[in-house]
């Protein structure tokens, strides 16, 4: 398991009339938090890029349980709990100022060849990466 966390404070313009996080702000919070995990573990995700790697998400599931509002500070929880091989999964957890968990969930994503376009395995530079940074659950 690799697990990173991030925070950030709500901006006035990721909010609704309500001044809650407009819903579709969080899929920017869930790139941010995966963005800071590959930095984590020693990686920028435009070194990936650079390497013609590519990771479009394939799929996005979000439980709400209460509402983000401006002006709060989030803590943001990136989890990635298995080996990749063609895909990379994450997890997330977004707490408030209270320590509260507001928000869950999961994104998969691919690796792609930018050049041929097709799916590939996770390259030999980000397992190795991944590797020296796997951690099991209960350490």
């Amino acid at each position: 398991m690799i697990h990173s966390t991030h925070s950030l404070r709500v901006r006035y313009a990721e909010t609704d009339p309500m001044k809650y996080v407009y819903y579709g702000n969080y899929a920017t919070y869930f790139e941010l938090g995966r963005v800071e995990l590959f930095r984590s573990i020693g990686v920028s995700y435009d070194e990936i890029e650079k390497q013609g790697i590519w990771l479009p998400v394939s799929d996005y599931k979000i439980k709400y349980l209460k509402p983000a509002l401006y002006d709060q500070k989030l803590e943001i929880h990136t989890i990635m709990k298995k080996i990749p091989g063609v895909r990379i999964e994450f997890e997330y957890e977004i707490y408030n100022e209270e320590g509260i968990k507001i928000t869950e969930a999961s994104t998969t994503l691919f690796f792609l060849n930018s050049e041929t376009q097709k799916v590939i395995r996770c390259p030999d530079f980000l397992m190795k990466l991944i590797e020296e940074n796997w951690k099991e659950e209960n350490e």
